[in-house]
């Protein structure tokens, strides 16, 4: 199976480095959040994302795909693929931050870009130039650095970048935009998350407006951190390449390190030491290189 290459846009730039900044500020949000169960969580972040996403729609008048996609079987079967990918992330995700493996979240993802561009190779035909390899090979180095300094690969890590990954590359495949893509995501998790939250109510452990109003509003608000940096992020990995992406990956889990070890007090190691700067060397050698490429497209 190979996909159709594609190239990238300074808009589709914008989009995705304004998501992965995001993101990266999301461990603050969801350690507030660390005494709620993780599927609790996850069921809300779909049950208020789904207004969000609906409204954003209506306001850009791009309702009618939508609607053409929800009789598509092509369109609802790849997108119950991507919304099982999704939701599968974001469960892992939500249980490291809350029981103190940021560090394990932040290797997940540094370790994703580099199975990105082993997915963008083998199905969308992209070839790196040699300073992008300069770049992946650096970012390669550290990421084993970090994974020696651990002792192993961790099951979070392993599941994050794993389900992250073939999220970016089926969501390529799914024919419709990525906002009604995101839309439509949420939609098929929604029935799912309603049973949590039912189920989590009449238990009488709903953290919804019943035990405290901090936690009510914080819940609500999930809906807003995921819809807004989740859609930036779908309108970017429509107008850039796999390995592109992949790279830009990289600001997430920085941001997440940095959070860990400096507000969450998450070990530091000799190893991250060395492993932090090749990182960011490894973008800076990347993102020249790009922006090289993206002045000669333009020329």
């Amino acid at each position: 199976m190979h996909l159709q290459k594609d190239n990238d846009s300074p808009a589709g730039l914008a989009f995705a480095v304004s998501a992965y900044i995001l993101w990266g500020f999301l461990p603050l949000y969801m350690k507030l959040l660390d005494h709620i169960p993780a599927l609790e969580i996850v069921a809300h972040r779909v049950i208020w994302s789904v207004p969000i996403a609906g409204l954003a729609l209506l306001v850009m008048g791009r309702t009618s795909n939508l609607r053409a996609a929800l009789s598509s079987a092509q369109a609802i079967s790849m997108g119950a693929v991507t919304a099982a990918l999704i939701a599968v992330n974001w469960g892992i995700y939500v249980w490291a931050i809350s029981s103190g493996h940021a560090l394990d979240a932040a290797l997940g993802y540094y370790i994703n870009p580099l199975f990105s561009i082993a997915l963008g190779t083998v199905f969308m035909g992209e070839r790196p130039n040699k300073w992008q390899i300069v770049a992946i090979a650096l970012a390669t180095s550290a990421v084993i650095v970090l994974t020696w300094s651990a002792g192993k690969l961790p099951w979070v890590a392993i599941g994050l970048f794993m389900s992250w990954g073939f999220y970016a590359l089926c969501k390529k495949k799914l024919p419709i935009g990525p906002n009604q893509g995101f839309l439509l995501e949420i939609l098929i998790l929604l029935p799912f998350a309603l049973l949590v939250a039912t189920w989590y109510a009449v238990r009488n452990e709903s953290h919804l407006f019943t035990l405290s109003f901090r936690d009510g509003f914080l819940l609500l608000g999930c809906g807003l951190v995921t819809a807004v940096p989740l859609m930036l992020y779908a309108n970017g990995a429509k107008r850039l390449r796999l390995t592109t992406i992949a790279i830009l990956q990289y600001i997430a889990p920085t941001m997440i390190f940095l959070c860990a070890v400096f507000v969450f007090d998450e070990p530091f190691g000799r190893e991250r030491m060395i492993a932090f700067p090749m990182i960011w060397l490894a973008l800076i050698i990347y993102s020249v290189s790009l922006i090289n490429q993206m002045k000669k497209d333009l020329a």
